[in-house]
């Protein structure tokens, strides 16, 4: 299994809520519309930072989590053109790509 996780910002001109507003009602509708994501995702979650008293302010404003079963599927579903063509785009409508953390992971279930 090839997990994604993503950890980004909002473009400076969006408030938080709107950032929010987009990435669950827009972006992630739109990323599930494609074939593509039906056929070759097995796992795609958006999250947001919440208050959480005595830990420190979120150095991100959300994330993405994205699971393949294998690289194959991977490198099909990023190079597909609905991704390259639809989904893609939006991107940066929302997102502050220069700010863009990633973090490609392995899962090793203790409990």
């Amino acid at each position: 299994m090839i997990k994604l996780v993503f950890m980004i910002n909002r473009v400076p001109e969006m408030t938080f809520e709107q950032f929010v507003n987009h990435h669950r009602t827009k972006h992630a509708p739109l990323f599930m519309s494609i074939p593509e994501a039906e056929a070759l995702v097995r796992k795609y979650a958006v999250s947001h930072p919440v208050p959480a008293r005595g830990y420190p302010s979120a150095a991100y404003d959300g994330l993405t989590e994205i699971w393949f079963d294998n690289w194959p599927d991977h490198d099909a579903f990023f190079s597909s053109k609905n991704y390259q063509e639809l989904v893609h785009p939006d991107e940066a409508t929302f997102i502050e790509i220069s700010s863009i953390g990633v973090m490609v992971t392995g899962e090793l279930v203790i409990k």
